[in-house]
C-alpha cells in the first residue's frame, strides 16, 4: 500500500506542475526508487513512459484552453512548454489528430487522457507461481548493449536488439559457447545519473570453451522467481505488471540492488503453453 501512495503522490506532483518544470529526480525521490527504477516502474504498471503520460495530460489541458474563444495558440504553447507554436501544433495533431485552429469549429473530435489513479485490485482468482531462490553469484556468456531509459527508448531498442542476435545466428553461438540451451535476457550495471544500463543476451556458464563474446558476473542474491505462461511477448509483459503493481505493493519485500533477466527455456514461444521465467531480486523493507 505504501508504494502505491507514494505513486499517486508522484501524480499529484505531475498535476501540479504541467504549466512549469516537472523534474524527473523529484518524481524519484517521492517513490524512494532511483530514476532508472521509477521510470520502469511507471513504464510497467501504466504501459506508457513518464514523458509520454505528461505530454498526453498537458495535450489534454492544452485542449480545453483553446476552446475559448480569446486564447491564443501561441500562448498555449509556451503555458505548456513548448519552445515555438509550431512543435506544439506537430505534438497537438498527433495526440488529437487535428491542428489547434481546428479546436474551436464546431464538432471537432478530441481525446482526453485522464489523470491515473494507483490502487490496488484484489485478484484472487488469478494467481502468481512463484518462488523466493538464494543464489550464489554465476556467470553468463554473451552480447550486451548499453541503452538509454530516457524517453523509453530502451523499449524500442532492446527488441531491436533481440532481433539482431536471432537473425544472426548469434542465439545459437551463445548456447554453444556456454554448454547451455536456457537463453537470458539481463538488465544489468545501472548508470542512474546517466539514465542508461546494459542489457545482456546470454546463457549461463556452463562450459570453458574457447570463444569471443563477452562474459559477465552476476553477484549472489535473494530472487523472487515468477512463472510466465504463454505466447511471448503478451504472456511476460503482463506478468512483469504484476510483479509491479499487485506483488510488492503486498509483500513485504523491494526491488534488490542486483541485475534482473528473464530465463527463456528451449520450446516455441507463440505456443499457449510456454514456460519462461522472470527472476527478480529482492530484499526485505
Amino acid at each position: 500500500m505504501e508504494m502505491l501512495h507514494r505513486m499517486n503522490d508522484c501524480i499529484q506532483y505531475i498535476e501540479d506542475n504541467l504549466e512549469g518544470e516537472i523534474e524527473m529526480e523529484e518524481l524519484a525521490r517521492l517513490t524512494l526508487h532511483s530514476k532508472f527504477h521509477f521510470q520502469r516502474l511507471f513504464s510497467l504498471v501504466t504501459g506508457c513512459t513518464v514523458a509520454e503520460y505528461i505530454r498526453r495530460r498537458r495535450l489534454t489541458l492544452a485542449a480545453q484552453e483553446l476552446n475559448s474563444p480569446n486564447t491564443k495558440v501561441i500562448d498555449v504553447a509556451f503555458r505548456y512548454g513548448y519552445e515555438t507554436p509550431e512543435s506544439f501544433s506537430k505534438a497537438f495533431r498527433k495526440a488529437h489528430g487535428v491542428s489547434p485552429s481546428q479546436v474551436r469549429e464546431s464538432g471537432t473530435p478530441l481525446k482526453a487522457f485522464p489523470r491515473i489513479s494507483f490502487q490496488i485490485q484484489l485478484k484472487g482468482e488469478v494467481e502468481m507461481n512463484y518462488k523466493i531462490v538464494e543464489k550464489d553469484a554465476f556467470q553468463v556468456v554473451g552480447k550486451g548493449k548499453r541503452v538509454s531509459t530516457n524517453s523509453g527508448q530502451n523499449l524500442q531498442d532492446i527488441p531491436a536488439f533481440w532481433d539482431e542476435v536471432n537473425s544472426s545466428g548469434l542465439d545459437r553461438t551463445i548456447c554453444e559457447a556456454a554448454g547451455n540451451d536456457e537463453m537470458m535476457g539481463i538488465c544489468m550495471e545501472f548508470d542512474h545519473p546517466n539514465e542508461e544500463f546494459t542489457y545482456f543476451i546470454g546463457a549461463g556458464k556452463q562450459s570453458d570453451q574457447d570463444h569471443s563474446l563477452e562474459v559477465k558476473e552476476i553477484p549472489a542474491a535473494t530472487w523472487a522467481v515468477f512463472e510466465s505462461v504463454g505466447p511471448m511477448p503478451g504472456a511476460i509483459q503482463g506478468v512483469w505488471k504484476r510483479i509491479f503493481s499487485e506483488w510488492f505493493p503486498s509483500t513485504g519485500y523491494e526491488h534488490g540492488d542486483a541485475p534482473e533477466f528473464e530465463l527463456y527455456p528451449p520450446g516455441n514461444p507463440n505456443a499457449e503453453d510456454y514456460r519462461c521465467e522472470v527472476w527478480v531480486p529482492i530484499m526485505k523493507k
